[in-house]
């Protein structure tokens, strides 16, 4: 048998992974699952806002040939001024990446930045997008805590212990996934002090910029760290429901021709590929000026407010399980109290759930977490199917205390 590459040892993606797997042979004969897997609105009703269809109808044939590697002209303008007004100083059209999603950004940024060695400060718990795209470059991932006892914001202390000659780069998840949490005004200057201090680059995930609740205000870490090389990573897959359009981007921010070397990388990653999905990029503009179909569901009344609150209440009801609200996005990180309990673990527990509730969830130890056990929910179904949800969770936790 021909061997794998070495590069894929420590490659996971539990989102997708056996738990998944079972879950589609579960429904190949016959068993209806809830998946509460993966955050994709489309397939729990939420609607195409009406200027992103418009706008796709209206321009369709500008995208049958190829575009500018770095993404359509129009696009990438309205994406800087989009930044321009989240903070971002000293940015042009040409610091702007269009790909295929943040995933292939995030391909793409760790391909063009992380050698072989280069150590990356990775969150725990972290979306294994970014772990894994450390390991496929070369790279080794030093995971930081965040804490719950503090909202999940950083440890700063445990992220300066991890610092070394080695260190390249610095990851910031916030809004985070998969805790749904929005990081304190003090914690981002205590990160960008770290990158400062240690001329590290800063890669800043937030894609859930424009899904926060109860009146915070997300701060971009490329506003708050103006004088650090910082590489920003967006898209509309959440915040406009279209996930299968695959539709992100980053941003080169910070000192003048700090990270051209880096950018020219990712030039040349770009041009390997032709372009990024044409048709996607006709809906940038006319998104990015409608706040309006993002901001609906977030205050009361608005479904992802709603499923909040009923995930939420229905978590409370659950003797042995506790969790800290989101302030962002559509996931909570609940605990179980493992004490209480006959699971051997995380992934016991979720495999043990799927196979007597048939509700699919992934076990926290997929996020590089293995302090507790917990385990990711996404509140993405209505508020009814949730609520029904966590009555299933409290009766199989019932049925598994020791």
């Amino acid at each position: 048998m021909i061997p794998v590459s070495d590069r894929l040892e420590h490659v996971h993606s539990d989102i997708r992974g056996p738990l998944y797997i079972e879950a589609l042979r579960m429904e190949s004969e016959g068993t209806n699952v809830l998946k509460l897997n993966t955050g994709n609105p489309g397939r729990f009703g939420f609607a195409l806002p009406n200027p992103v269809r418009q706008a796709l109808a209206l321009h369709i044939d500008e995208a049958v040939p190829y575009c500018d590697v770095r993404g359509m002209k129009d696009a990438r303008n309205v994406i800087c001024t989009y930044h321009i007004g989240r903070g971002l100083s000293g940015i042009m059209p040409g610091d702007v990446f269009i790909c295929n999603g943040v995933s292939e950004a995030a391909s793409m940024i760790m391909s063009a930045l992380v050698g072989t060695g280069d150590e990356v400060l990775l969150p725990s718990p972290c979306y294994s997008l970014w772990s894994n795209n450390t390991y496929l470059s070369g790279g080794k991932a030093v995971f930081y805590r965040c804490d719950p006892g503090n909202n999940w914001n950083p440890d700063i202390e445990d992220i300066r212990r991890k610092v070394t000659k080695k260190t390249k780069a610095l990851l910031v998840i916030n809004p985070n996934n998969p805790t749904g949490a929005v990081y304190s005004h003090e914690t981002l200057l205590e990160l960008a002090q770290i990158a400062r201090e240690n001329r590290l680059v800063i890669l800043a995930d937030e894609i859930y910029d424009r899904l926060v609740m109860d009146g915070l205000h997300h701060e971009s870490m490329g506003a708050v760290a103006p004088d650090v090389p910082t590489v920003t990573f967006n898209g509309l897959s959440k915040s406009h429901i279209i996930c299968g359009f695959r539709c992100g981007w980053m941003v080169f921010s910070g000192p003048k021709g700090e990270l051209d070397d880096v950018k020219n990388g990712v030039m040349k990653l770009a041009s390997m590929r032709l372009c990024g999905n044409a048709l996607t990029q006709l809906v940038i503009p006319a998104a990015l000026v409608d706040s309006e179909s993002t901001r609906e569901m977030l205050v009361p009344g608005g479904r992802l407010f709603e499923q909040r609150k009923a995930t939420c209440e229905g978590l409370d009801k659950i003797e042995g399980v506790d969790y800290v609200a989101n302030k962002a996005a559509f996931y909570l990180f609940p605990r179980i109290r493992k004490e209480l309990f006959d699971f051997e673990s995380a992934a016991d527990f979720a495999m043990k759930f799927l196979h007597e509730y048939h509700i699919l969830v992934i076990p926290g130890n997929g996020f590089d977490w293995n302090e507790d056990l917990r385990f990711r929910i996404v509140m993405l179904p209505e508020a009814g199917v949730l609520t029904k949800a966590m009555n299933d969770l409290k009766h199989f936790l019932g049925h598994h205390r020791v």
